[in-house]
């Protein structure tokens, strides 16, 4: 009996071992950046009003203009649409408004932001950082031009002469 027992333990033990599998766990992850514009902030106007703004130039700053959220890190990038902004047969050359990126409220730990860039068709990048974040906010300055560039610029009948451009911020993986 008690060999009946010992062979019924050994038999089932073996039976139990056998039973097992493996499975293999992945923890897949995917880079997730999102970018959104503070939607009370999608139209800028630099408005040039006095003399002095014409000779000194007016900028508008954009407190937490951008909110990002990055699974690691970014970069964030931004062009115009042209290279001038266009009003009929007369434009202002896009890189005569200076952009200037600064952390906002909730700021990304370790970015550096860019300082005095000026704004192009061509991608540039505002803020770099090797951490992700999320809902980190990002303030903007736009600075348009003095020293009375933009004298010839206004259109007789227009009140105000407006130039326009559209901007595109992107955010990617870095």
């Amino acid at each position: 009996m008690k060999k009946c027992i010992l062979a019924s333990f050994a038999l089932l033990g073996f039976i139990t071992i056998g039973a097992q599998q493996n499975v293999t766990l992945n923890v897949r992850l995917k880079p997730i950046q999102t970018l959104v514009v503070n939607n009370s902030q999608k139209i800028v106007n630099l408005d040039y009003v006095t003399k002095d703004d014409y000779a000194n130039g007016v900028s508008s700053l954009n407190a937490d203009h951008l909110t990002i959220y990055s699974t690691g890190g970014f970069q964030v990038k931004v062009k115009s649409a042209n290279a001038a902004l266009q009003n009929g047969g007369k434009n202002i050359q896009a890189n005569t408004i200076q952009i200037k990126a600064t952390a906002g409220t909730d700021a990304v730990n370790g970015a550096q932001y860019a300082q005095g860039t000026t704004l192009s068709a061509n991608e540039t990048t505002l803020v770099t950082s090797t951490a992700g974040g999320v809902n980190k906010k990002i303030s903007v300055e736009y600075k348009g031009a003095g020293a009375n560039a933009y004298l010839d610029n206004y259109i007789a009948g227009q009140d105000p002469t407006v130039y326009t451009t559209e901007l595109t911020y992107t955010i990617i993986a870095q």
